[in-house]
């Protein structure tokens, strides 16, 4: 198995990474928003939330 980041061979204790530097690497793409998981629905604008600056109501 070749890590997804850099192709090299994956160690067992990072796997499916080869090193914690691209385990680090793939978890900050995560959260930098390069990775999407793919939706058939696509939202309309009057779907979307209304920046009017109000917060939305909260369910109890």
């Amino acid at each position: 198995m070749s890590c997804p980041i850099c192709g090299q061979d994956t160690r067992k204790t990072y796997r499916p990474f080869c090193s914690k530097r691209c385990a680090d690497l793939d978890l900050a793409n995560w959260f930098n928003g390069c990775y999407a998981v793919p939706s058939a629905e696509h939202e309309s604008r009057e779907d979307a939330p209304q920046e009017t600056g109000e917060t939305p109501p909260r369910p109890h």
